[in-house]
């Protein structure tokens, strides 16, 4: 047997805010708040003992004193599903994302951003359904 991955837990200072902000961009619900905790995950979610594929993660925002200090060393990519990568992007910094500058060379077919909190997360130029 393996392990699945099911849960991704990000520390910052507004986990409301991040929450939103991802709720908005990934079309997640919050599934969970407690005590400076919030997770959100899809609407609808498989079982995950039961279900051979992949199961869509969770992420957990908590909120944590210190704030971001450097460049990440996980982050997310995520993929436009129902339009064009630079129509996604446009609608990403409407929801409070911006470009991020992490050493690329312009060369590159996703574009970086960075969401409210700093976090770097890439935009890839293939749509996904």
């Amino acid at each position: 047997m393996t392990s699945k991955f099911t849960e991704l837990a990000i520390d910052c200072a507004d986990p409301n805010g991040l929450a939103r902000f991802w709720c908005a961009v990934l079309d997640y619900e919050v599934q969970d708040e407690d005590d400076g905790i919030v997770a959100i995950g899809p609407a609808t979610v498989p079982d995950a003992t039961n279900h051979p594929g992949p199961v869509p993660p969770t992420l957990t925002f908590a909120r944590v004193p210190e704030g971001k200090t450097s460049k990440n060393r996980l982050h997310l990519d995520v993929n436009p599903t129902d339009r064009e990568q630079d129509e996604e992007v446009r609608r990403l910094l409407d929801l409070g994302a911006r470009h991020a500058d992490v050493g690329q060379t312009g060369d590159e077919s996703w574009v970086t951003l960075a969401d409210p909190e700093g976090n770097e997360f890439c935009v890839l130029a293939s749509r996904r359904p």
